[in-house]
């Protein structure tokens, strides 16, 4: 059975606190995982969750800031143990070349995982396969940032009431989706006959950054958006500085670019709850709305028919 979900590893930013780990999410879409971010803590956050380094495919770096790669050697360290048996691909900066190679590498270990490296040297995709296209974005922060974008192509359902009152059947189905049209007796039938477009579905990640275009490039039309909301609005001031969002910032963004559900986390330590970020976003954005907890499990939202 497919599965498309969020599982939260972890939701701290700086400083881990006692509720909130550094951060790491798993992506469950379908038969592939993208391990976004895994900080310090992630493998042992994994077992919690339930969820092996076997599920994990992809994994997806936006920069080299601790809370976001210290978890690296523990998990590729347990890839190799547990012997899985497909390559993992791995994105990252790739300015950040060298700092990879000192993670994968931290200690000493029976090394036998097959990552793949895709260092990101410019906007565009970076990968694609039968989930569809992840591209990548350029973010505004202290470092080298890039932001992720997960676009599944647009595809039809078939409408077996429709194939059956044209007599479409068997092979004949296939030759439809394939050629688009087929002639049954003296009639030519459209694939747009006998179906109904499915529009693919969108999952964008943001983490470290200012307000920029590359925010909105890939929060447009997703279906789930997940994304730092360090700060409350009134330290935007030191959100501005240190290359952060505040909630309300986040929640603007998922309101300007029509998110169906926003995640919110990256939460500075300052705060001993969240309940004033999921208010103040709450004020511009009336859609789905998360404030992300640690081991949580969201939904993407069902396709839009």
């Amino acid at each position: 059975m497919s599965m498309r979900e969020l599982v939260v590893l972890g939701t701290a930013s700086q400083v881990p606190t006692r509720l909130r780990n550094h951060n790491g999410y798993l992506l469950r879409w379908d038969d592939k995982g993208f391990l976004f971010d895994p900080g310090e803590g992630t493998q042992r956050q994994m077992s919690l969750a339930g969820v092996s380094a076997n599920s994990v495919t992809h994994l997806c770096l936006t920069h080299f800031h601790g809370d976001h790669c210290l978890g690296v050697p523990g998990v590729v360290q347990r890839m190799s143990l547990d012997r899985i048996p497909h390559p993992v691909h791995a994105h990252y900066p790739a300015s950040g070349r060298d700092i990879f190679a000192r993670l994968r590498h931290a200690s000493l270990f029976h090394d036998v995982a097959d990552i793949r490296e895709h260092p990101v040297e410019v906007d565009g995709p970076v990968a694609v396969g039968a989930f569809g296209t992840i591209e990548a974005r350029r973010l505004d922060h202290s470092v080298d940032s890039i932001g992720y974008r997960l676009v599944e192509p647009d595809s039809r359902r078939m409408r077996p009431d429709l194939l059956a009152h044209h007599g479409i059947r068997g092979p004949a189905v296939g030759e439809l989706q394939r050629e688009g049209t087929i002639r049954v007796g003296s009639e030519v039938i459209d694939l747009d006959e006998v179906s109904d477009p499915r529009p693919g579905q969108r999952f964008a990640f943001v983490m470290d950054t200012r307000l920029c275009d590359a925010v909105y490039d890939l929060a447009d039309g997703a279906d789930m958006l997940v994304i730092e909301a360090t700060f409350l609005n009134e330290h935007a001031d030191l959100a501005l500085r240190h290359g952060h969002l505040t909630a309300r910032q986040a929640a603007r963004v998922a309101a300007a670019c029509r998110v169906r559900k926003l995640v919110l986390t990256h939460f500075s330590q300052r705060y001993g709850d969240t309940q004033r970020h999921l208010e103040e976003a709450a004020e511009v954005y009336d859609g789905d709305l998360v404030v992300a907890n640690d081991l949580a499990r969201i939904a993407v939202p069902p396709r839009l028919p």
